[in-house]
């Protein structure tokens, strides 16, 4: 089955103008901007046959075609990043097995991430999108917890079925626990990961329907497939000593690039 990765990046970011354009300090001191980092992530990931850069800013796609990515120009309209990766698959004529939108804002995710995905949305015949999610300990739980207490709108959380069909996604740490965990405890809290896999269908269908109320509420554009009546399929998967975390405001720069260094990551 052929794989295209999408990386949908966008300046006028409302939280953070600029994000993808913001240069992160790596292991050995090299400073490469977000969206750089972002499409060589994607590009690490196996079993990919094509890797494009999505954007309807002439800034970023400079900026992208200077370090070898392919851009493809979308339209200002689009209201998030599946809008954006909908618009540039048909752009690019269609005819990949699997979209896999790797958003902008997440160098830090691992290949393994998005391989482990793409095989679960492979062997789920009955989910139209799929989407990782990853067990929190004491430290990621504790780091959701101190954003949300200073207002900040930080990661976001999944809870999902025994049969791994999504039952929601929140920016509030869901579910509840009282519990005080240590950092390296294990937790019953899942951070949602930023990367979804697509199958064409329901990505070419999805601008077209309407914006439900828990989108619009939670700013989380997964929600409108869940408000539509479509299976969601979380896929958890593996840290393997890896520290995750997303760029979602300016505060977390310095803790991104802590993580780089922690990890040897250049």
């Amino acid at each position: 089955m052929s794989v295209l990765v999408v990386i949908p990046a966008r300046y006028a970011s409302t939280r953070y103008p600029g994000k993808p354009l913001v240069e992160l300090t790596g292991a050995k001191g090299d400073r490469r901007t977000l969206i750089e980092r972002s499409w060589r992530a994607a590009s690490a990931v196996a079993g990919v046959d094509r890797v494009v850069v999505a954007t309807d800013d002439d800034r970023i796609r400079e900026k992208s075609e200077a370090f070898g990515a392919e851009v493809v120009m979308t339209s200002t309209d689009c209201a998030n990043g599946t809008e954006r990766c909908a618009e540039a698959h048909a752009a690019l004529g269609g005819g990949f097995d699997i979209v896999v939108n790797l958003q902008g804002d997440a160098p830090l995710t691992p290949h393994w991430f998005v391989e482990d995905l793409v095989t679960g949305l492979k062997t789920a015949p009955n989910a139209e999108i799929a989407t990782p999610v990853l067990r929190c300990d004491g430290f990621a739980l504790n780091s959701l917890l101190a954003d949300r207490k200073a207002g900040r709108v930080g990661g976001t959380t999944a809870v999902f079925a025994t049969d791994n069909t999504a039952m929601y996604f929140s920016k509030e740490v869901v579910p509840f626990t009282s519990q005080v965990y240590a950092d390296d405890a294990e937790t019953p809290v899942f951070h949602h990961v930023g990367v979804y896999a697509y199958r064409p269908a329901a990505l070419a269908a999805y601008p077209s329907w309407n914006t439900g109320p828990l989108e619009t509420l939670e700013g989380l554009e997964q929600l409108r497939f869940m408000e539509n009546g479509r299976k969601v399929l979380c896929v958890e998967v593996e840290a393997r000593g890896r520290q995750f975390w997303e760029l979602n405001n300016p505060e977390d720069v310095s803790k991104i690039e802590t993580m780089m260094a922690q990890m040897g990551i250049e």
